[in-house]
């Protein structure tokens, strides 16, 4: 997959996007297991993030490509604590914070950067009752909501991963969820909705998008 290649997917993906009745919903390129130059190619092709879901890879990658030639760069990963510091100077935006503990890390972390800038995050809620799905409940986002905010983070929107059977009507009512969700909580953004379910994702209010394969082909291998 070359460069023009992936610029070409993303014109595509803009097209179903907008089919499904989206407007300024945004594309987070998933490079996880790409190398650093699938950074280059997104941007290249116009992306407005990319997601990436383990330290090591990020570290790897951001060592090779220099800030000003980046993306912001989003976690989207399951989210260690102890992994917090080595990767805040480099990610922008923190879309799988869950729990409690991982929320007091970032708080500690921002409070003692020495450069000013914001700490973004998304709440990560598991909508599908899936036991192996990362995400806190849905009747927990409050109180993480809260803490995040009393702590000086920026909480700007709720993500959810679809169901794993990829079912279409589980996969709805768990987009519908997050967006009554958000709706309670008073937040805007919504990252739902990746290569298989873009359409549905879109449909229910999507304003973020995180698709890899769809952009870069078959991972070339799996942690």
């Amino acid at each position: 997959m070359n460069q023009i290649d992936v610029a070409q997917r993303v014109v595509e993906l803009r097209d179903r996007i907008l089919r499904a009745g989206g407007k300024n919903v945004g594309i987070v390129a998933v490079t996880k297991t790409f190398g650093a130059q699938s950074w280059h190619d997104a941007k290249f092709a116009g992306c407005e993030a990319i997601g990436e879901n383990y330290a090591q890879e990020i570290i790897a990658k951001s060592d090779l490509v220099p800030r000003a030639d980046r993306l912001p760069v989003h976690f989207i990963g399951q989210l260690q604590t102890n992994k917090i510091k080595s990767l805040f100077d480099i990610v922008d935006v923190w879309q799988s914070v869950d729990r409690a503990s991982v929320v007091s890390e970032l708080v500690k972390r921002h409070a003692v950067r020495t450069i000013d800038g914001r700490c973004e995050m998304f709440l990560q809620i598991n909508t599908t009752n899936e036991p192996d799905k990362g995400g806190c409940d849905p009747s927990e986002a409050q109180l993480l909501l809260h803490q995040a905010q009393n702590g000086g983070l920026d909480v700007i929107g709720l993500m959810t991963v679809g169901p794993t059977d990829m079912d279409p009507v589980t996969t709805r009512a768990s987009f519908r969820l997050l967006k009554q969700l958000a709706n309670d909580l008073g937040v805007l953004q919504l990252s739902m909705g990746m290569s298989s379910d873009v359409e549905i994702a879109v449909e229910e209010g999507s304003t973020l998008v995180r698709v890899g394969s769809a952009l870069f082909g078959d991972r070339p291998h799996s942690h």
